[in-house]
C-alpha cells in the first residue's frame, strides 16, 4: 500500500502542473470503488479552479474552494499527469481534466477512493479522528512517550495506529523501529524517554530519506510523472528475510504482527 511519503510525492508531483488550473473535465469510466465515485458532485466543479492540493495522513485534498475532492489511493492506487486525451487502460476509472493535461487514477484493486466533502475537510468522517502528522513538530520524545503509557500493544502496531499517528504503515513502521533499535514486539508502555525519543527521531528520518529516494516502489504503485522511487534499496530490514543485517550481519528474522509481515534484526533490536 502507498504509505506517506509516496502519497506526499504524488501530491508534490501533481501540484506544480494543475493547481491553479481550470477543471474542464470529468470522466468517471468505474463508479464503484471503495466507495461510490460522487460523479455529479465532480461534474459540478467543472469551471472552477483548483486552488491547492493538500494532504492529511494518506489522503490527498483537492480544494476547490466550494469544497473538497478527496482521494485515497487504496492498496493499489496511482494518479498521472497525462496529456489531454490520453487512451484509457483497463484500470483507469477517473480523469479529472484540466485543459491540456488530465489527472487520472488507475487502481487495479478498486480499493482506493474518491470522495467529496462540501465543508472543510478535517470535518470529513474519515478525516476527523486521525492522529498527528509524523513529519509535524508534534512528534518527539515527551508526546512519544506520554501516549504510550499504560499501554500493552506492541510498539509497532501502535505507530501504525492512524489515530494515534497517521502515515506510517508497515514498511516505514519496520524501517524505523530498527533504525531505533527496538524489536517491534515491545510493548509500547515499557519505553522509556530515553527510547521514545529515539523512536520519534527514526520516525522522521525514515520517512525524509524516503520522501528524499522518491519513496519506495511497491507493486503498483508509480509517481505522477510515470517514474518510480528506490527508497526499497535502502531498507534495513523490509523484504529482507534471511538476508543479512547491513550492520551485523546476522539473518534478518520475518514474523506476522496484525495480520502483516513484520521484520526484524534479533541482534540488533532488543
Amino acid at each position: 500500500m502507498p504509505e506517506l511519503p509516496e502519497v506526499e510525492i504524488t501530491r508534490r508531483g501533481l501540484a506544480p502542473g494543475i493547481e491553479g488550473q481550470t477543471l474542464t473535465g470529468v470522466s468517471v469510466r468505474q463508479p464503484r470503488l471503495r466507495y461510490p465515485v460522487p460523479s455529479e458532485e465532480l461534474a459540478a466543479l467543472i469551471g472552477q479552479p483548483l486552488r491547492t492540493i493538500g494532504r492529511r495522513g494518506k489522503y490527498l485534498l483537492f480544494d476547490f474552494g466550494t469544497g473538497q475532492v478527496l482521494i485515497h489511493l487504496g492498496m493499489s492506487g496511482s494518479l498521472r499527469l497525462l496529456p489531454a486525451g490520453t487512451p484509457a487502460e483497463k484500470h483507469d476509472h477517473v480523469d479529472l481534466v484540466f485543459g491540456e493535461y488530465l489527472m487520472r487514477l488507475k487502481d487495479p484493486r478498486r480499493f482506493g477512493a474518491v470522495l467529496w466533502h462540501g465543508s472543510g475537510p478535517l470535518e470529513h468522517p474519515l478525516l476527523a479522528s486521525l492522529g498527528i502528522e509524523p513529519l509535524a513538530g508534534t512528534l518527539d520524545g515527551p508526546w512519544l512517550h506520554r501516549i504510550t503509557r499504560g499501554r500493552a500493544t506492541p510498539i509497532k502496531l501502535l505507530i501504525m495506529d492512524s489515530h494515534i499517528l497517521v502515515g506510517v504503515g508497515n514498511i516505514y513502521a519496520s524501517e524505523s523501529l530498527f533504525r531505533a533499535r527496538i524489536d517491534p514486539r515491545t510493548k509500547a508502555g515499557t519505553l522509556g524517554p530515553t527510547r521514545s525519543a529515539r523512536l520519534a527521531e527514526a520516525i522522521r528520518d525514515t520517512l525524509e530519506a524516503a520522501l528524499a529516494a522518491g519513496g519506495s516502489t511497491l507493486r503498483d504503485f508509480i509517481h505522477s510523472d510515470g517514474s518510480s522511487g528506490y527508497f526499497q534499496m535502502q531498507h534495513f530490514v523490509y523484504g529482507r528475510a534471511g538476508e543479512a543485517c547491513r550492520l551485523c550481519g546476522t539473518p534478518i528474522q520475518s514474523l506476522v504482527m496484525g495480520q502483516r509481515s513484520t521484520f526484524r534484526c534479533p541482534r540488533c533490536q532488543r
